[in-house]
């Protein structure tokens, strides 16, 4: 049956016995939060920056969006002082069932809570919303359909007028044969964000690229086992593209966001104390199995910040 790829990357991911609601991430791929606790570290060095904005209102919100298996709520929680862990309101949005073992304190839910205050995180949530892929040709862009089945594809119609708007504004195709994804439903999943934003900070992070270098053949990607393979949606493997967190940026603006940020991982970690500093040699005297701590965790926060790896990945700061 031949489909969208939006409508066969909802029903693989998302629909019954769909990939997301049958496995556990970490089986599949690696993640900022699967790499490190210097991750959650640094979420619960920003989150204290959004208390003392707010002026540490009496309840705080931490919302982890696309949660997963919990790690980075769970890990936020137990590192946060018992003063700040007394006010937070922890909560993980996920459609996968809830995880064993997780702390009581953290509700799981499957849609967005309203009225956030305080921090809502999107760590590679957007590259997981479905989006349709289309193909220039002499007449103009058309849609990409694709055999659930096998992952052959072949050109259906003219894109709806919403789409194409998206497309000449934010993804402009150069020639015959280059090809896109239309990202207009993740900017609706991220306006949704700030919507319910009522005071705070939004982060979304993920793979990411600008309107002035868009990849010419798209970025539809498949995982898994922690192996790259063919994106095919059967429901046998994680599909993934990257995001124009620069159209979501201003789909956010639109909703309501008063100020906005764009950076990289590496720069928005490093602000936040990951430098990946390596201990000085001194400590390998005075604490040799301090020393190898520390020098473990110089290379975790390593990774984080490579420019090369994940320190490559989009940082999307808005308030409201």
């Amino acid at each position: 049956m031949w489909l969208t790829w939006r409508a066969a990357t909802e029903r693989a991911l998302y629909g019954e016995e769909g990939f997301y609601l049958r496995e556990r991430p970490s089986g599949h791929f690696r993640t900022s939060v699967s790499a490190s606790a210097a991750f959650a570290d640094a979420v619960l060095a920003l989150l204290l920056e959004v208390d003392a904005e707010l002026g540490t209102p009496e309840v705080l919100d931490l919302v982890d969006i696309g949660a997963g298996e919990g790690v980075l709520v769970t890990r936020v929680l137990t590192a946060a002082e018992p003063d700040l862990r007394k006010r937070l309101r922890v909560t993980a949005v996920d459609l996968s069932p809830r995880p064993e073992g997780l702390p009581e304190e953290i509700e799981w839910r499957k849609t967005l809570p309203i009225g956030i205050t305080g921090l809502a995180v999107a760590n590679e949530w957007l590259d997981n919303v479905p989006i349709d892929v289309v193909e220039q040709t002499a007449g103009g862009p058309r849609l990409v359909m694709v055999d659930a089945r096998t992952g052959r594809e072949r050109l259906g119609g003219a894109l709806r007028p919403a789409d194409r708007e998206w497309l000449d504004r934010w993804w402009p195709l150069p020639r015959v044969g280059a090809r896109a994804e239309i990202g207009r439903p993740r900017d609706e999943a991220w306006a949704s964000v700030l919507a319910r934003l009522a005071k705070g900070r939004a982060i979304a992070v993920d793979y990411a690229h600008p309107v002035d270098n868009r990849p010419l053949c798209g970025t539809l990607t498949g995982y898994r086992d922690g192996a790259v393979v063919a994106p095919i949606p059967d429901g046998t493997c994680d599909i993934t593209a990257h995001v124009a967190l620069d159209a979501c940026a201003e789909a956010g603006r639109r909703a309501g966001a008063i100020s906005t940020a764009l950076s990289t991982q590496r720069d928005a970690l490093r602000a936040l104390g990951i430098t990946g500093a390596r201990p000085p040699v001194e400590l390998a005297r005075a604490d040799p199995r301090g020393y190898v701590r520390a020098l473990s965790r110089a290379s975790e926060e390593g990774e984080l910040i490579d420019p090369a790896g994940l320190g490559g990945f989009g940082w999307l700061s808005q308030t409201r």
